[in-house]
């Protein structure tokens, strides 16, 4: 690092203070300031925040690591992005109807308290046993590789960058809720798109050019079917990323993350109306387009680069491992100044991921735990407790990272596989509650309660045969919940807590038509289907046509 490089990151820190310091002095006594920002977000806002909040360092190092080990394989949960397009068009309407700040508040409207609970459980646990401390975990490896810092005060550097990089994100988290990570998105967001830019820029021009990244890529062969590394839609028989597997899997997780999950929804939830809310995510999904190129690709460049042997800058170019790709890209490629624009950029991903993170996980407690128990609380003692909270959440993140630690280089595949088990209960209880006005709250509680019965059998099998292996063929246990591909698997448990959202449904009492009104397919009033209806126009439907034909060129190019 050179001074310049120093100057740019001083640079864009001062930019940073003076947005928090801004937000800070904004007005924000109420659940609905802190947590949504006041609900006056514009698109420009929600779309920045929705990709920044997404774009974290298992971006940079886990999906860029998968470029350099797997090539295209891990691309299907990336351009499955369009699926934004459906919580702006089909959810936006239901949520901004129910006038609730989370996810979980949803669910208690449209089922029970009883399904409220479960879900801010699910998601509390899910955040801080994988999304801070995996994005922390990541984050410390990657500032080391960055500055080439092994010990610092004669302690490990990466605990000084996690610790330090949690401290000044949950700060500013903690002062201006989620005016801060609105605000901040919108400076972070373009850096971290300009940045990782010049790096594929740079990368291809060190290779020779794209042509030459597939020539290279194209001969690597990942499995006994014929396969490459260029090859999105792969073998049935792959024992990773077969096709169809893959296919559903990605869209099962798809679903779950972009339109039920609290750690996106929420940055929608903060729309100044339907109309903001809705082109929010049509600017979110254009550029949610953009990762592959900007992460998985840099990645695939780095493994050529180290295949070939090129000489980058006056050295062979060497890869010590697949997670280290963008990284060392960073360190290798770039000259002064421009280098410190992209340790900016990570810095924007990084600090944007957690303080979505954050704010979403103090809004969860906060509402969904603490003011059902004490509804007549003071509003602005409701803030306090969020940012208490917030710093809970940040010390558990924290005390958990030794154990992320061992996780080493499998970083994206880890959260794929839990969320592959997390999300089918949550995607039926939701998906069946908006287009069935049979379901009842039964239904949706008891499908919630077998998705989370399912996916923690299945990873308590995973770690237990993982530690102890046996070759037991007649184990149908074992083969169901250990043996079994996790995308197909993930499918199959979609199907199932479907069933048992409809047979509970069927067994008990029919919802009453009062309470589920406006929340549900066929119950909207003509004032709500008039409102909605003017929220939107021609030009939004060709956006998202346009995104949707970019996603089909994608599949088609790469297949």
């Amino acid at each position: 690092m050179d001074l310049l490089d120093w100057v740019v990151i001083g640079l864009f820190a001062l930019a940073l203070i003076m947005i928090i310091v801004w937000v800070s002095r904004q007005k924000q006594n109420t659940a609905s300031d802190y947590f949504l920002g006041g609900k006056d977000a514009t698109w420009i806002a929600i779309g920045a925040s929705i990709f920044a909040s997404n774009i974290g360092s298992e971006h940079l190092i886990g999906l860029a690591g998968a470029g350099a080990s797997s090539g295209m394989a891990m691309a299907h949960w990336e351009i499955q992005g369009w699926m934004i397009l459906i919580l702006g068009w089909v959810f936006v309407p239901f949520y901004t109807r129910s006038m609730v700040y989370t996810m979980p508040e949803f669910l208690e409207r449209r089922y029970n308290g009883a399904s409220r609970s479960i879900l801010s459980i699910i998601s509390l646990i899910s955040y801080v046993l994988t999304k801070v401390a995996v994005t922390v975990y990541a984050g410390g490896l990657v500032f080391q590789q960055v500055f080439g810092i092994d010990t610092l005060w004669g302690i490990d550097f990466f605990w000084i960058a996690a610790i330090g990089l949690v401290l000044i994100t949950a700060l500013y988290t903690v002062i201006g809720g989620m005016k801060s990570v609105l605000y901040t998105s919108v400076l972070q967001t373009p850096i971290l798109l300009l940045g990782s830019l010049i790096i594929l820029v740079l990368g291809l021009k060190a290779l020779g050019g794209w042509d030459e990244m597939m020539r290279i890529c194209s001969i690597e062969v990942v499995n006994d079917y014929g396969d490459t590394m260029t090859n999105l839609i792969r073998d049935n028989r792959d024992a990773n990323y077969p096709w169809l597997g893959a296919l559903i899997g990605s869209a099962v997780i798809g679903f779950w993350y972009w339109c039920t999950d609290q750690f996106i929804v929420q940055r929608v939830l903060s729309g100044k109306n339907e109309k903001e809310s809705r082109r929010g995510t049509i600017f979110g999904a254009y550029l949610k387009l953009l990762p592959v190129f900007l992460f998985l690709i840099p990645g695939m460049i780095a493994f050529a680069l180290h295949h070939e042997g090129i000489v980058v800058n006056g050295e062979v170019f060497k890869l010590s491992t697949p997670d280290a790709a963008f990284p060392t890209l960073v360190a290798k490629l770039l000259p002064a100044g421009v280098k410190g624009l992209i340790v900016c950029g990570i810095l924007a991903a990084l600090m944007s991921s957690l303080a979505s993170l954050f704010n979403s996980s103090s809004a969860l407690f906060t509402i969904d735990f603490y003011q059902r128990f004490h509804p007549n609380t003071d509003p602005k003692k409701l803030v306090r407790i969020g940012q208490v909270a917030t710093v809970v959440i940040v010390f558990l993140g924290i005390i958990w990272i030794p154990v992320m630690r061992s996780m080493g280089d499998v970083l994206y595949n880890y959260l794929q596989e839990v969320q592959s088990v997390l999300a089918p209960g949550i995607a039926a209880a939701f998906l069946m509650g908006i287009v069935w006005k049979r379901a009842t709250a039964e239904g949706g509680m008891w499908g919630l309660i077998a998705g989370l019965a399912i996916g923690i059998t299945r990873l308590s099998a995973k770690i237990w045969y993982d530690f102890n292996p046996i070759n037991d063929g007649g184990n149908y246990f074992k083969f169901l919940f250990y043996d079994c591909n996790w995308l197909f698997f993930c499918g199959w448990m979609l199907l199932f807590c479907i069933a048992v959202v409809f047979v509970v449904s069927l067994c008990t009492k029919a919802p009453d038509q009062k309470k589920i009104q406006g929340l549900v397919f066929g119950t909207s009033t003509p004032e709500q289907r008039l409102a909605t209806r003017q929220s939107w126009n021609a030009w939004d439907i060709v956006n998202s046509i346009i995104i949707l034909g970019i996603t089909v060129a994608f599949y088609i190019y790469f297949w």
